[in-house]
């Protein structure tokens, strides 16, 4: 006999249906085609043994799967529960006629219980697009699933349970989320406020004028300065995330297996601070076999943080430099190609030099002659060049730090003003949907919504002479002037922006790193 039953592959983050023949005929032989991998291979010991501790006559005889399009790689343990379905359907002991109104997924111990599987969202809205009436998932998946509207979603503990829901035995009542109840309702409160960072106030400006621009932020400061404990607080000023994007970030850690047991849909940004060892693969995403998204794609819609910004490697900086600008990924591997989002906000920090003291208020830096310069090059042009604010921060006087005044203003506060200018921003690019923000400005944008008037040009010419500024300051500094504009509620720059804005490219100055301190 004959039967079919309906699951789903991944690739990327969107998932492909995968049609499972099932044939059970006399013999004694088992086979599995269709370019399914090892994990897929050995499911017959996992299966049989399952469907025999639960209560289930094992089906010995010759069976015959076939996993449709053949073309595409089934990977992973979830295909045990369709499988298994699809044997004891073929074998006459329940009945195939509902077969066709379900996607089925979930991965089988030897006793019959269901284990959690990786990338049920993604499966779930294919299931959806597919016209299936409902999806069965393990029970630890539930929750994530159900997150898609119109599609019963049936949660299930065993394969005798699932048995019995495609036979019409088993009532299992399927698990439903207001998703945009649950959205709307959820909190936007943190454990970290700016409110409790004493003094610092420039900083604290820059990280709100990036934040309401979209800006990649560089912090260089001496050791004990503040800089990650700053950096830390930026997803409680950020905008909240909005429906969509809250279904493509979930959709991303449902790949990579990393949403807790329960959950249903993210709703605060993603913050992710790797290690400076990590290596490309994992910041990029990609493997040997199954493909992973990496961190820049898990801090999609949110903060990529890199503490020590010079320490990590340099193929490891080098590959951001495409992702920064398209927003995207693509991973091509001899067995496939994927594509990534990568669209986050990249927030880095470093010390001005290896002792960490240069320009330092009070202490001597120790450092040989070249030593800062020859640091900072271990951050390529390129990549500085796709960072539009760069800050200097030193240490608070210990008179401010020992003070009891509070810290100054809270994060609601400054949130409330990055919320505003990034509605006027949503409100200026509505007929571009590849900007969503002023980062992503191109010239074309520039000359529209940012075009200087003649006093704004004097000064901007002025400070790049004076100062020395590097070509690639230019357009940085529009854009983040644009963005302070929109902080006021400006409709055009004016020159007290334009002053601000050249504040941010400290590092584009042709004497930063270039001499050692008098004192040395």
């Amino acid at each position: 006999m004959l039967v079919k039953v309906f699951g789903a592959a991944v690739q990327g983050i969107d998932a492909l249906p995968i049609t499972i023949e099932v044939s059970v005929s006399k013999g004694f032989q088992f086979s599995i085609v269709g370019l399914a991998d090892t994990a897929v291979k050995e499911s017959y010991a996992r299966v049989m043994s399952a469907i025999g501790e639960s209560k289930m006559v094992p089906p010995h005889r010759e069976i015959l799967i076939n996993m449709s399009p053949a073309d595409v790689r089934k990977e992973g343990a979830a295909y045990d529960l369709p499988i298994a379905i699809g044997m004891l359907a073929a074998d006459g002991q329940i009945s195939a006629e509902r077969l066709g109104q379900y996607m089925i997924m979930g991965e089988l111990s030897l006793d019959g219980t269901l284990l959690p599987i990786k990338g049920v969202l993604p499966m779930a809205i294919k299931a959806r697009e597919m016209g299936f009436e409902g999806m069965i998932v393990p029970s630890a998946n539930v929750s994530e699933a159900a997150v898609v509207n119109n599609l019963k979603v049936y949660g299930v503990d065993s394969l005798t349970q699932a048995a019995g829901l495609v036979n019409g035995t088993e009532n299992v009542t399927p698990t439903e989320v207001d998703t945009r109840a649950e959205f709307a309702s959820a909190s936007g409160s943190f454990d970290l406020d700016f409110a409790e960072v004493k003094g610092q106030e420039l900083v604290k400006r820059a990280f709100e004028v990036a934040c309401a621009g979209g800006h990649n932020i560089l912090l260089v400061g001496p050791p004990g300065s503040g800089k990650s404990m700053m950096a830390k607080r930026l997803p409680s000023i950020l905008p909240p995330l909005t429906l969509s994007e809250a279904l493509e970030t979930t959709k991303i850690h449902s790949v990579a297996g990393r949403l807790k047991r329960g959950a249903h849909l993210m709703t605060s940004r993603p913050f992710r601070s790797p290690h400076h060892t990590i290596s490309p693969v994992a910041l990029v995403g990609g493997g040997s076999s199954q493909p992973m998204p990496g961190e820049i794609s898990l801090a999609h819609n949110g903060v990529l943080f890199l503490d020590e910004f010079p320490e990590f490697s340099r193929s490891v900086l080098e590959v951001m430099r495409q992702p920064l600008e398209d927003r995207c990924i693509n991973i091509s591997r001899a067995r496939y190609s994927v594509d990534y989002p990568a669209g986050f906000m990249l927030v880095a920090s470093m010390n001005p030099c290896p002792c960490g003291y240069y320009n330092h208020p009070t202490r001597q830096c120790t450092c040989q002659p070249g030593a800062v310069g020859k640091y900072m090059s271990q951050i390529s042009g390129p990549l500085l060049d796709r960072i539009d604010i760069q800050v200097e921060i030193l240490p608070v006087p210990f008179e401010q730090l020992s003070s009891t005044n509070a810290g100054g203003e809270s994060s609601a506060e400054i949130r409330a003003r990055v919320i505003r200018a990034r509605a006027i921003q949503t409100e200026r690019y509505r007929h571009d949907p590849k900007v969503h923000c002023n980062a992503q400005m191109g010239p074309k944008h520039m000359t529209e919504f940012a075009a200087l008037d003649d006093t704004c040009t004097a000064i901007l010419r002025d400070a790049m002479i004076r100062l020395d500024m590097s070509a690639r300051a230019y357009d940085r500094i529009i854009r983040v002037s644009r963005t302070i504009a929109d902080i006021e509620g400006s409709d055009r720059i004016q020159s007290h922006h334009i002053r601000e804005a050249i504040s941010y490219r400290n590092l584009d100055r042709s004497t930063w790193g270039a001499y050692m301190p008098a004192n040395q």
